[in-house]
């Protein structure tokens, strides 16, 4: 309510309180001030960001204790309206605050008032310009008026003294006379500006479309000419062109007048597919959106979106966020994977927070996946989602041939332990010899898994985490993977003092060594994973050169097995196949199966055909048995008939409850007191199992506890459990946390 002199408005802060509180707006700071637009306000004694969130109707009878807003950051809204119903979906849902949703959603540069960038633009004064007072001894001045007077057009000042020989000083000065004139210009920062098309790609696309694809477009087409909610599942095994459906469904949206998210699961994937955007929609600014870009790049894409200049968004989990008006199709490739869960606050799980924001806007929301998770073939069974599908790959090539490996037999041909079958580095040799690529998967990083001392059983740890240091040759260091501690790797066993200390397993270092000594010197191999990738643009320049055929195999972790597409790879080897079976997880048989069918499709995407040779020491598990054959359907039906026997998720809820401390002692004890009492509560429809040790027992030097619940309704579950927290008071050493969906139990 507008009184003579001011406003009344709730404002969300961004500093540790979780509620919208009142603020007292005067006139002039009023104006152009509207719902969502970023103010600075001051509380307590400190002065913090907020979101205006609703204006006031009444006014309170303690209006003269009311605080003033401080200034305004960002008339434009830093949050459009469906993301603020989202953030209050998304506290609630995934137990966290508003304010840690609020900061998810937009840009520490943007909270920070940060401007787009300018450069300043010179040149000669059209009219009343005295050049007669200039001496005859500056020389540097006289220059910069003779090339103006030759260059017409405006130049950025920085280009001007360059072309020059001359200084800022001698324009400013030019300036003052009057001679000069000045204008600024915003200058944008564009992600992956190279991965624009050039002028002679852009045509229109002329790409014939499969009769399933045709479908299954013309099924999500249909979708959004309802101009309702809908969730449909893609299905489409690997190859079949779920892109180019995605890409037609794209450009119905469009004429609709609306807008696009499409998400992919990793940063690494976002260069691609933005360049097959850029292309096919050349008259369309694609923003790209994700936590890697550098502050002027988000500052810029946010500035884009909200002022209408962009219709299509491209990017990893946090591009849920967007700020995108009118949006009418949100895409989520590769659904199934685990990158799209966010594990620190707020822990929410991209995809489904996807669906819930296609649900606010009534618009469509396309889920694809060549391994479908359970959470969404679940849904489709209960009717929440329709589900298009696609059975085979474009132009009617082949699946790629699958062999597996025993890697038990191999050893006892050898009589030795062994890391490639013969059969793999005979595959290797020949395609090679045939000039066609290879890619090699292993998921682990390093050179060797431990240093393991055989006279005592010794084995090198982490001091702040329950797991082993992993050796790594190029430095000599060993290293944890977890909390980044290294040291130099010991002469001598740190216990027994014996010089004797074996190195036992293998990463993608030695691997990527071996390949080199099995292939002629001229092979190119490059390996791929978070050791080796740490500049910028790095991981960007290996698979541009990988496409290319500037590199003969590449040898990765999980960053190379989804969603990239290379034409010209004919072999796939997976050289640890079970490694995600011996994980302490009810999803591991998933998780196992996605893997090896997401590597081997990398495989005879071109016009030769592929083959993938999978090594295991469990050939007989259900899960590489159904990977081999691609049997979607039927590791689905085992699956799905498995979890429904424990009910665990899919068919329930899991909600992870973990206790951290630097004292073993008090975790253990606080974890366990509290187990007792929620198990006293006997709370309805909630399974409690733990408590227990989390598999990782130590992280950064934090113990960690941790039980499990099973609900069929997280919001009645976190109410109930909330309730009792109320009354369970922990000790300022011991920390909580829930996760909501939980992916890691690890």
């Amino acid at each position: 309510m507008q009184t003579a002199n001011s406003l009344l408005v709730k404002v969300q802060p961004l500093g540790g309180f979780n509620k919208p509180l009142t603020y007292l707006v005067n006139k002039v700071t009023a104006k152009g001030i509207k719902i969502g637009s970023l103010v600075q306000i001051p509380l307590g004694n400190r002065k913090v960001s907020g979101i205006i969130w609703s204006f006031e109707c009444e006014q309170p009878s303690n209006k003269h204790k009311i605080r003033e807003i401080i200034k305004v950051i960002q008339e434009t809204p830093a949050i459009t309206p469906d993301l603020m119903t989202l953030a209050n979906w998304i506290s609630k849902y995934y137990a966290c605050s508003k304010e840690s949703c609020l900061e998810a959603m937009i840009p520490s540069a943007i909270r920070d008032g940060m401007k787009p960038k300018s450069q300043r633009l010179i040149c000669l004064k059209k009219n009343n310009r005295d050049i007669s007072n200039i001496s005859k001894q500056a020389n540097a001045q006289r220059k910069i008026i003779d090339f103006l007077e030759i260059h017409k057009d405006p130049l950025p000042a920085s280009e001007l003294i360059k072309k020059t020989f001359t200084s800022f000083s001698t324009v400013n000065n030019l300036l003052k006379k009057g001679i000069l004139s000045e204008t600024h210009e915003i200058v944008e920062r564009v992600a992956y500006e190279d991965e624009s098309p050039d002028s002679s790609m852009k045509v229109p696309s002329n790409i014939q479309l499969t009769t399933e694809q045709k479908k299954a477009a013309s099924e999500i087409i249909d979708d959004l000419n309802l101009k309702t909610f809908k969730t449909r599942l893609l299905s489409g095994v690997t190859g079949s062109g779920k892109t180019e459906v995605y890409f037609e469904a794209m450009q119905h949206a469009l004429k609709q007048g609306g807008t696009v998210l499409f998400l992919v699961p990793e940063v690494a994937l976002a260069p691609q597919t933005v360049s097959r955007l850029r292309e096919r929609f050349y008259s369309e600014k694609v923003v790209v959106w994700h936590s890697h870009l550098s502050a002027g790049e988000r500052v810029d894409a946010w500035r884009n979106l909200t002022c209408g200049n962009a219709r299509i968004v491209v990017g990893a989990r946090s591009a849920i966020f967007a700020p995108l008006p009118n949006l009418r199709l949100i895409i989520v490739d590769e659904e199934h994977e685990t990158s799209y869960k966010q594990e620190d606050n707020p822990r929410y799980q991209a995809r489904d927070v996807a669906v819930v924001r296609a649900k606010a806007n009534g618009s469509v929301c396309v889920l694809g996946s060549a391994t479908p998770s359970l959470e969404s073939i679940n849904n489709v069974h209960k009717r929440k989602y329709e589900i298009s599908k696609l059975s085979k790959r474009v132009d009617d090539r082949e699946l790629p041939l699958v062999h597996l490996i025993d890697m038990r037999r191999e050893k006892d041909k050898n009589r030795t332990t062994t890391i490639f079958s013969v059969p793999l580095v005979e595959a290797l040799r020949e395609r090679f010899a045939n000039r066609e690529q290879s890619i090699l998967f292993l998921n682990r990083r390093g050179f060797n898994t431990t240093m393991l001392c055989p006279e005592c059983g010794h084995v090198e740890n982490c001091k702040d985490c329950s797991i082993a240091l992993t050796y790594h040759r190029t430095d000599g260091y060993l290293k944890c993977h977890l909390c980044g501690f290294r040291k130099p790797s010991p002469l001598s066993c740190n216990q027994c003092k014996s010089f004797d200390l074996r190195k036992r397993g293998h990463g993608t270092q030695r691997i990527e060594d071996l390949v080199s000594d099995l292939l002629p010197k001229s092979a190119k191999i490059r390996r791929v994973d978070a050791d080796v990738m740490t500049k910028r643009n790095l991981f960007r320049e290996t698979l541009s050169d990988f496409r290319k055929g500037k590199i003969d195999v590449l040898v990765g972790t999980q960053m190379i097995a989804k969603g990239l597409d290379f034409p010209k790879v004919t072999l796939v080897g997976v050289i640890d196949a079970d490694l995600p079976l011996r994980m302490e997880d009810f999803r591991a048989s998933e998780k196992a199966f996605q893997m090896l069918v997401q590597v081997s499709g990398r495989s005879g995407r071109g016009n030769r055909a592929g083959e993938v040779f999978i090594q295991t020491y469990a050939p007989h598990s259900p899960s590489i048995q159904y990977a081999r054959k691609a049997d979607l359907d039927g590791f689905l039906e085992e699956e799905l008939e498995m979890r429904k026997e424990f009910n665990y998720p899919p068919y329930r809820h899991l909600i992870r409850h973990l206790f951290r401390s630097r004292s073993q002692a008090k975790v253990d004890y606080y974890c366990s007191e509290w187990a007792k009492l929620v198990n006293k509560s006997q709370l309805e429809e909630i399974t409690v199992k733990g408590p227990a040790p989390a598999p990782l027992e130590k992280i950064k030097g934090q113990y960690r506890y941790h039980l499990f619940y099973f609900t069929s309704s997280v919001n009645s579950a976190l109410k109930a459990l909330g309730k009792i927290r109320e009354k369970f008071p922990l000790d300022p050493d011991v920390h909580d946390i829930l996760d909501v969906d939980a992916y890691s139990i690890t």
